[in-house]
């Protein structure tokens, strides 16, 4: 028993062959669930912020912050507050 058995499989693939890993493919790439495309990141809001620079008093903006997590937030409420949009 001295007869190679020959699998036609060597086992050894080339790094050269393998695909460039670059950023381009990674923009493109998909994950899947199954059959299932899996969204990723926030979902696209219909108003989205736009960021500005804005200079207001420092006690303003200690008061905001006192109240915790969110002041950003509410001072936006607050400024849509002051143009009658606010939230129903």
């Amino acid at each position: 028993m001295n007869a190679k058995l020959n699998s036609g499989d060597n086992g050894w693939i080339d790094p050269d062959d393998a695909p460039t890993l670059d950023g381009a493919f990674f923009d493109r790439a998909e994950v899947r669930d199954g059959e299932t495309l899996v969204r990723r990141g926030r979902p696209k809001s219909d108003s989205p912020k736009r960021q500005v620079t804005l200079r207001l008093d420092g006690d303003i903006i200690d008061a905001f912050k006192a109240d915790g997590a969110g002041w950003q937030s509410r001072i936006n409420d607050a400024l849509k507050d002051a143009i009658g949009r606010g939230r129903p």
